[in-house]
């Protein structure tokens, strides 16, 4: 990790207002205004450190806006300015233009490669510090601090694990729609520090991380016919997954990386198994003639969900992880596919089609609760966020008589407002989630 804890500051400070309830946003609730905070530059001396103040402020405000819960206060109404950090607010000032918190943070220079950034977050209202946090870190890893203090700053404001210090895998899709070239890329969960990890002469299609962050799963039509592979995210090397002769496809990694679901297609069935990564032995999981796909695990690890045509339609099942006691969870018109469970084991999100419309959706874990939260021409391929509350998929809208329209990937709360475009430098689809980076 390339910056350390250097001290947390005292978190609370006397309660001038005790009465007070704490302030704090609930995220499992329906539409509501953003909460307005006012988030100062932060205090610096001399011009260059006051630039790498900036750009990290303004991480921090666009994490923190996008999440929709959110809303910095222009800072042409700020009344007070601060000097230093030891400088406490005057409440009534940050009162009087209804800011429910602030954020005072400062940047110094430690030496010729390192930054101090500091901060504090204040309920203003009931005029006490709720969070306070210093870090030492290289100036070129500025972007990630910023990442960990919207984090920190999201935690203690929702009582929710943040979600902006991870990264995205997808497959970036560029060409006609004959000769399309997709290969895997991966980023920051905005968007930026954006690098591709295969050159593309392959097609590699359903990426996924395995949650140490080491290793990406995926298929890829670099051989005679598409397989599953494991590509280590350091050094690059990528390593067949198994010496099944037919094709594999829709690869998972289990809750602790040891293990890999995938689907094995042969002699017209297809079926789900189970890899150890260590030993290399396979267990096969589903039987029969109908096609098992898409697998999940519950964060446990205990069970699997996944999407089979065995009824006569492609519709969602429960099994248990040796695949005893299978059953089915989906009942709803249309048919369903790419099932994920949530990491807070709460929810199953999935795909549906119906009605010549496809609907990224999330039901309970039995098949109660169905909700749809985003519909379209094609919606497709849901992931979770690591704190179980934002999903990301990708959207494509019906294509012109003249060339395929652009596929771009989105993400939207689980309300299901507050859709948002994820810019990528191409057309991207099948995103994948990290957990949070250690």
């Amino acid at each position: 990790m390339k910056f350390r804890y250097i001290a947390t500051l005292i978190l609370g400070l006397l309660v001038v207002q005790p009465a007070k309830a704490e302030l704090q946003i609930d995220v499992t609730g329906a539409m509501r205004e953003p909460m307005p905070i006012a988030f100062p530059e932060m205090i610096h001396s001399g011009f260059f450190v006051g630039q790498y103040g900036n750009k990290i402020r303004d991480v921090v405000i666009a994490d923190l806006e996008r999440s929709g819960l959110f809303k910095i206060i222009n800072e042409k109404s700020y009344i007070q300015e601060f000097e230093s950090m030891s400088e406490e607010p005057k409440f009534v000032d940050w009162q009087a233009i209804n800011a429910q918190a602030l954020v005072q943070s400062a940047v110094t220079e430690v030496d010729a490669k390192n930054l101090r950034v500091e901060f504090r977050l204040w309920d203003v209202f009931a005029e006490m510090q709720m969070k306070g946090q210093s870090f030492t870190t290289t100036k070129d890893n500025w972007r990630r601090v910023a990442h960990v203090i919207a984090d920190a700053i999201y935690e203690r404001l929702t009582g929710e694990k943040g979600y902006f210090d991870t990264r995205i895998v997808y497959v970036s899709e560029t060409g006609p729609a004959t000769r399309r070239v997709k290969r895997l890329a991966i980023m920051d969960q905005d968007g930026e520090n954006h690098k591709f990890l295969t050159s593309g002469a392959a097609m590699a299609l359903t990426p996924r991380f395995s949650p140490n962050l080491q290793k990406i799963t995926y298929m890829s039509y670099s051989g005679e016919m598409p397989k599953v592979y494991v590509l280590d995210i350091e050094t690059g090397k990528q390593v067949l997954l198994g010496d099944f002769p037919g094709m594999t496809f829709a690869p998972r990694f289990s809750p602790d990386s040891s293990k890999v679901l995938l689907s094995y297609a042969s002699n017209g069935k297809t079926n789900i198994y189970e890899m150890d990564l260590a030993t290399k032995n396979s267990k096969q999981l589903t039987f029969g003639g109908a096609i098992d796909t898409s697998p999940s695990y519950s964060p446990d690890g205990s069970k699997i969900v996944f999407n089979s045509d065995r009824g006569g339609n492609q519709q969602l099942y429960v099994m248990n992880a040796d695949g005893s006691g299978v059953e089915r969870i989906s009942f709803g018109s249309g048919r369903y596919a790419t099932p994920v469970w949530s990491p807070r084991g709460d929810y199953i999100a999935f795909t549906k089609m119906a009605g010549g419309q496809f609907y990224i959706g999330v039901m309970y874990p039995d098949g109660s609760g169905e909700r749809l939260l985003a519909n379209g021409y094609l919606v497709e391929g849901p992931t979770w966020s690591p704190n179980g509350r934002v999903l990301m998929y990708f959207r494509q809208d019906r294509g012109s008589r003249n060339g395929t329209a652009p596929v771009k990937i989105y993400s939207i709360d689980l309300t299901g407002y507050n859709e948002r475009q994820i810019i990528t430098p191409a057309d991207g689809s099948d995103p994948a989630w990290s957990p949070l980076l250690p």
